[in-house]
């Protein structure tokens, strides 16, 4: 009975979208190594209203996962498949291994069917997909190449060609310029296509590092986090329970695990402040304690004034009367970074922090509180490297207001929502190649109801780290070490290893792990 009611809600959904007279429009913001709580509606002290704003008039997904890096998320988004089945990331045994490598021709990015049907398709901010962006059917495109300073246009490119450094405005910041962007393609949009459907992926880099953040923002941050990261943790786990957001412990802190790759020079260069460990805060001395505190100032600052961009697309979307029908998706490519590294122009320890000649990476400590309440970070495919938030909010097709979505859900799931909102049939072929079928289900179902999308499972592979999740129960393990075994409807802080107590279970997995490699891998070799 169950499933005839899913059904039937998901195909009002269906005729309600095929049968307007206006298609929906997408609106796909992505943010890069922001935390799962970072966000104030998933537990966080950071001051996001405009993204609480559309979670609380529309849908949080608690189990909602990305592949635990930028450029695999990437491609999942954009073709619906991992990254692996279109050659965007490694396959163990495969020299090479499909890395990051050219898409095969029948992984086109969702772009090339919008644009068959009608749409116009808009790009800004990242982009980390192999090819031009123009040529990948957008029509518009503000690619930014400069991720080593958010104060500097020096290698972007402007419908793929290089950004002239007069053109660059004063004050330039990459998050706004980013926003600048996407609103003068939405005011284009209205003045010249108002006839057409638009989908917009409006890609941030913040808060990726390096941490960069005007300084009057970080004031505001400056004291906030000197209690540091244990008690940061304890609060924003409170308040995820409050919400009824998750069901499991806290994870405990890992002293043991740093960055997961290993930059001593960079640690001296940064000086005495730096700690590439997450031990205890009550450990550090008052120098670390300051240093540590003030990068996750300046990491805050950077997503406040994401959400501060963002809300002014919002303003553009409803001046042009698309809000109501525009279904907006908000994620992160991975979760917090543990990363600590120098790069680009260094790090001139006599410059503010957070200004352009400084160089600052969030670092395990913080990255931990991030990531709460979930264990380890970025690359990894513990839940802390691969959860993320998503917001979905769509006044025209979501009645639902700030309820909670606990289906476990991943990015490859975006195109086939797209895809079935937008009432367009996938090919089977596409440029005289069999397509092969897409691991991902449309989340439409869920915009009715609180409901589980049926699915085989769920797979993660990433630097050596593999995982694999079938109902409840997850299969992982860290770059040559031993699986382990958790019960995520309890256990999302993978806490209690329980391979021993169901050895069977772990064989059945890890079946499916590897099965799931070789039918890559043969694709691969097509």
């Amino acid at each position: 009975m169950k499933k005839v009611t899913i059904l039937i809600l998901s195909l009002l959904l269906f005729h309600l979208v095929t049968q307007a007279k206006d298609k929906p429009n997408f609106l796909v913001i992505l943010v890069d190594d922001m935390g799962y709580s970072d966000l104030g509606c998933y537990g966080g002290e950071i001051d996001t209203p405009n993204l609480d704003g559309l979670a609380a008039n529309g849908l949080r997904f608690s189990q909602f996962y990305n592949t635990g890096r930028c450029w695999p998320s990437r491609a999942s988004i954009l073709t619906g498949y991992y990254a692996q089945q279109v050659r965007r990331d490694a396959l163990p045994g495969i020299k090479g291994g499909g890395g990051r490598g050219v898409r095969p021709k029948w992984a086109p990015l969702v772009t090339e069917f919008l644009k068959k049907d009608g749409y116009r398709n808009y790009h800004s901010g990242k982009w980390h997909i192999d090819g031009k962006v123009l040529e990948n059917d957008f029509h518009e495109s503000w690619r930014v190449n400069n991720q080593g300073n958010f104060f500097s246009s020096k290698g972007n490119l402007l419908n793929d060609i290089p950004f002239q450094p007069e053109q660059e405005p004063k004050n330039y910041y990459s998050t706004t310029a980013t926003a600048s962007h996407a609103i003068k393609c939405l005011t284009e949009h209205s003045q010249d296509h108002a006839d057409k459907p638009f989908f917009h992926y409006l890609a941030f880099i913040a808060p990726h590092f390096p941490l960069h953040a005007p300084q009057k923002v970080i004031q505001k941050y400056k004291n906030r986090y000197l209690a540091g990261w244990d008690k940061m943790r304890e609060q924003r786990f409170a308040k995820q329970k409050k919400i009824g957001l998750i069901n499991t412990t806290l994870s405990k802190l890992e002293p043991e695990v740093g960055p997961p790759y290993s930059f001593p020079d960079a640690i001296q260069k940064l000086g005495p402040g730096e700690i590439n460990r997450p031990v205890a805060w009550n450990q550090l001395s008052q120098e670390q304690k300051i240093f540590q505190a003030t990068k996750m100032a300046i990491h805050a600052a950077m997503i406040e004034i994401v959400d501060q961009e963002i809300g002014r697309v919002l303003v553009q979307l409803k001046k042009m009367e698309a809000f109501k029908n525009t279904l907006i998706l908000f994620a992160s490519d991975n979760g917090a970074s543990a990363e600590i590294m120098v790069r680009s122009g260094g790090h001139d320890p006599q410059a503010p922090l957070g200004s352009a000649k400084s160089y600052l990476c969030l670092g395990p400590g913080f990255s931990s509180a991030g990531n709460t309440p979930f264990r380890r970070h970025k690359t990894w495919v513990h839940e802390g490297g691969i959860s993320t938030p998503l917001i979905a909010h769509w006044p025209k097709g979501i009645k639902a207001k700030g309820a909670l979505r606990h289906s476990p859900s991943h990015v490859i799931d975006i195109v086939p929502t797209i895809m079935e909102m937008a009432g367009i049939q996938k090919p089977h072929s596409w440029k005289n190649q069999k397509v092969p079928t897409a691991p991902g289900k449309s989340l439409l179902p869920t915009f009715a109801s609180e409901i589980t999308i049926e699915r085989d499972h769920l797979w993660w592979f990433h630097d050596g780290h593999r995982a694999v999740r079938q109902g409840d129960f997850k299969l992982v393990s860290a770059k040559n070490q031993s699986w382990e075994l958790y019960d995520l409807k309890k256990d999302r802080a993978e806490s209690k290893n329980l391979v021993q107590q169901k050895p069977e279970l772990k064989r059945q997995l890890e079946t499916i792990w590897n099965d799931q490699v070789e039918e890559f891998k043969a694709l691969l070799i097509k």
